[in-house]
C-alpha cells in the first residue's frame, strides 16, 4: 500500500509542473577550443595526359608548360678512359687534291721552267798553244752547256740559279803549269800547280765547291807562279804541235733560292 501511495504522489507533482508556464530564456554558452586536424584523405586518381595539337605552338604556352632553363652546374670530374672500340668501316674516298708542282725531268725535252733549276757545262780547249798568263782561258768546243750559261769565246760562266756549284778542270802539258779558278768578287784565286821537271806529258787537275749568287761569274785562267817563262813556253809550243788539252766542268749541286 505504501508503494501505491508514492506513485500517486509523483504523478500528481508531474501534472502540476506541466501546468506551470516558464517565461525565462538562458544566454548562449562560450565557444569551445578548436578541434584537432582530421586525418589526411585518400590520394586521388592520376589525371589524363595533355593532348598536343598539330601546327605552330604559341611560345608563351610553352613557357607556361615548361619552366625556364636553369644555370649550368659545375663540370664534373673526368671519368676513366673507356675501352677501345672496334675499328669502323672505311670512309668514302676523298676528292682529288690539287696538282703538284711540275717534276724535274732528265729528258732532253724538259720544259723551260725545269731547265732554269738546272745548270751544268763541260767545255774543251784544244789549241796547240798554251794559254797566256793571267787571262781568262777561252775554249773551242762546248760538250755540255745547259741554258747556255757558259760562253766559250769569253771563258766565263754566269750563275742564273743561286746555290752551290762544283767546278773541276783537267789539263795536259809538258811544261810546269798553274791554273786558277776565279770567282767574281773574290780577291784570291784558287790555284793548282804542277811542276814538270822532266819535260814529259803530265795531267794537272783541280776541283772546288763554290757558293754563287745570281749573276756571279766564274772562270779559269793561267796563273804565273811556278810556270816557266813565256819564252820557254813559246819554244815548247814550237817543238810540240799537239793539242794542249784543257777541259773545264761545272754543275749545280743544289740551289738555295
Amino acid at each position: 500500500m505504501g508503494a501505491d501511495f508514492v506513485c500517486a504522489v509523483l504523478f500528481t507533482i508531474g501534472l502540476l509542473l506541466s501546468a506551470v508556464e516558464c517565461n525565462c530564456n538562458g544566454h548562449p554558452g562560450e565557444r569551445g577550443p578548436p578541434g584537432r586536424d582530421g586525418l589526411a584523405g585518400m590520394k586521388g586518381q592520376k589525371g589524363e595526359p595533355a593532348v598536343w595539337v598539330d601546327g605552330p605552338v604559341d611560345p608563351s604556352m610553352l613557357l607556361r608548360l615548361r619552366g625556364d632553363k636553369g644555370n649550368s652546374g659545375p663540370q664534373g670530374p673526368i671519368g676513366p678512359k673507356g675501352y677501345r672500340g672496334d675499328v669502323g668501316a672505311a670512309g668514302m674516298a676523298g676528292q682529288p687534291g690539287q696538282p703538284g708542282p711540275v717534276g724535274i725531268s732528265l729528258n732532253s725535252g724538259q720544259s723551260a721552267s725545269n731547265q732554269r733549276t738546272h745548270s751544268a757545262f763541260s767545255v774543251k780547249r784544244n789549241t796547240t798553244r798554251y794559254p797566256p798568263f793571267n787571262q781568262k782561258i777561252t775554249y773551242q768546243e762546248a760538250i755540255v752547256n745547259i741554258n747556255n750559261n757558259f760562253v766559250i769565246n769569253t771563258g766565263i760562266f754566269t750563275c742564273t740559279t743561286p746555290g752551290f756549284y762544283y767546278f773541276t778542270f783537267h789539263s795536259v802539258a809538258k811544261v810546269s803549269m798553274c791554273l786558277g779558278l776565279v770567282k767574281e768578287g773574290e780577291p784570291e784565286k784558287i790555284v793548282f800547280c804542277d811542276e814538270n821537271t822532266r819535260n814529259s806529258e803530265q795531267v794537272l787537275s783541280g776541283g772546288v765547291v763554290l757558293e754563287l749568287t745570281a749573276g756571279q761569274k766564274v772562270w779559269l785562267e793561267s796563273y804565273k807562279d811556278q810556270q816557266q817563262s813565256l819564252q820557254i813556253a813559246k819554244d815548247a809550243d814550237a817543238r810540240d804541235v799537239r793539242e794542249k788539252l784543257i777541259v773545264f766542268n761545272g754543275f749545280l749541286i743544289f740551289s738555295n733560292s
